[in-house]
């Protein structure tokens, strides 16, 4: 397992730095928007499709799963966290395969949707032509490592 773990860990830290890479693009986006649209009274033609259609995506789910492994989400417990003995652990278990069922069937949901786009050749057309399927793909790389994260720690943790 320690080998599984190593490469979730992995493909959860460089999806980690796409999803800040993003943050970082759709900061430095507005901000020369909103100078050039002062200084020189033209706005920045890529900014606004570019961002919707990819960067907030991949900004909003690329970083899902690394921090879910730091525990750095928001959760609304409603069963105390740390019950005692085997039922603890089952409720354990439970919760993350729950939550891994759920992000599973957003991945494949997002997932089909994505491949339909690639296969169709769906298009946005604008000032430049922004091809679909990968405006749709961050979707479910980012919920489908969640999914995975989600089933190793199923798997991983002892019920009790």
């Amino acid at each position: 397992m320690d080998v599984i773990e190593k490469i979730l860990k992995r493909i959860e830290d460089t999806f980690h730095w796409g999803g800040c890479l993003a943050l970082v693009i759709v900061a430095v986006l507005l901000n020369a928007d909103i100078v050039m649209r002062l200084v020189a009274s033209t706005p920045v033609q890529i900014q606004f499709e570019m961002t919707e259609l990819y960067l907030m995506p991949a900004l909003a789910t690329l970083s899902l799963s690394r921090v879910y492994r730091d525990g750095g989400h928001l959760a609304l417990d409603f069963v105390a966290r740390d019950l005692p003995g085997l039922l603890g652990g089952i409720v354990g278990k439970l919760r993350t395969l729950l939550a891994g069922s759920f992000f599973f069937a957003v991945t494949f949901m997002s997932g089909s949707f994505a491949l339909k786009a690639f296969l169709r050749g769906e298009i946005e057309y604008g000032v430049i032509d922004w091809p679909l399927g990968w405006a749709y793909a961050a979707i479910p790389l980012g919920c489908g490592i969640l999914s995975l994260r989600l089933l190793f720690d199923t798997l991983q943790k002892p019920a009790a």
